[in-house]
């Protein structure tokens, strides 16, 4: 196939050109090219799709697939208005953020979407809404021909988050008490990103449409503790506190330096990473064990440096000042 990848860059839609070339696809990323280069093998298209013009060389093309990341609903409006006519399937990346509820375990596709941005550009505030507009532009533009795929935490080797590895990168780092969130009931899902990947081309090989969340399968943050600890040998004690003391000593949630990931403070997103997949699964979505996956994530942390700056998650030194903070 023709495939063009609006983006194709950054770390997950460098994964999709990689493999969909592997496949033996001819693959096009169009972007600027500031957040890296575009896969090898791959045709590079440089475009700011915040100008007029963006898509003006590739748009006298007629594309098999179309894959788009974005989370801009302008980018998306100009890119429906361009090429949507030249496209035989259409694919996007969209998000769970995309639902109105994040307290509803095991909800699926059906559930309620939250109100479309009006705006073209988006913020980390409205991120949901501008998906969720995203998601509306390419439905009216594209019809029977749109794909959509709602991941939630994506992971894997080269996140450039840093979420998905802290824990098992913290285990191996030392033996040292480890400071940790009192949430191991509260459920955590994730999905490694070569599943992702493989679960999209072939869903784009098979013409598939439709809405499908591509999670992986729920398990407990007391779960993914342990089977982190065990891979990578921590045999020190776990300090688990709650989650009040940590918001009180300023400890950020779920991502960002000095934050302790896999942690959401608000109740109302408790089911976040509890959503379904059984449509996904049934149209063959295949999730490796998580111990494989954390295996995978111990390997790069450990390639990437187990102390060095992270995207998310506690230095070492602030560990050590809150467990001293928390034993007075």
């Amino acid at each position: 196939m023709e495939i063009l990848i609006l983006g194709g860059t950054q770390w997950l839609g460098r994964e999709l050109a990689r493999e969909a070339i592997r496949r033996g696809h001819a693959v096009t990323s169009l972007a600027r090219g500031e957040a890296g280069a575009a896969a090898a093998g791959s045709a590079f298209a440089a475009a700011d799709r915040s100008q007029p013009g963006a898509y003006d060389a590739v748009a006298g093309r007629t594309w098999d697939a179309v894959i788009d990341v974005t989370r801009q609903p302008g980018f998306a409006r100009r890119a429906a208005a361009a090429l949507a006519d030249r496209a035989r399937h259409w694919t996007f990346i969209s998000s769970g953020n995309v639902y109105a509820a994040q307290n509803e375990p095991g909800a699926d596709e059906s559930a309620e979407l939250m109100p479309p941005l009006e705006g073209d550009e988006s913020t980390a505030e409205t991120y949901g809404e501008a998906k969720s507009a995203i998601e509306a532009v390419y439905r009216e533009a594209l019809g029977d021909r749109l794909l959509v795929i709602r991941p939630g935490l994506i992971t894997g080797p080269g996140d450039p988050s840093g979420r998905g590895g802290y824990w098992v990168a913290r285990a191996a780092r030392s033996d040292e008490p480890m400071l940790v969130p009192d949430i191991l009931d509260h459920a955590v899902q994730a999905i490694h990103v070569d599943d992702l990947v493989s679960f999209t081309l072939d869903a784009i090989e098979q013409q598939r449409t439709g809405a499908f969340n591509a999670v992986g399968e729920r398990t407990t943050f007391g779960d993914w503790l342990e089977r982190s600890r065990a891979l990578a040998g921590h045999a020190g004690e776990v300090v688990a506190v709650s989650p009040e003391w940590l918001v009180e000593q300023g400890v950020a949630e779920w991502s960002g330096p000095e934050s302790l990931p896999l942690w959401i403070v608000d109740p109302e997103w408790n089911a976040f990473l509890d959503r379904s997949n059984a449509a996904a699964v049934a149209a063959g979505l295949r999730i490796r064990p998580l111990d494989q996956l954390l295996g995978d994530l111990l390997e790069w942390e450990r390639g990437e440096g187990l102390d060095r700056e992270r995207g998310a998650g506690l230095s070492a030194e602030r560990e050590r000042e809150l467990l001293a903070a928390l034993r007075g």
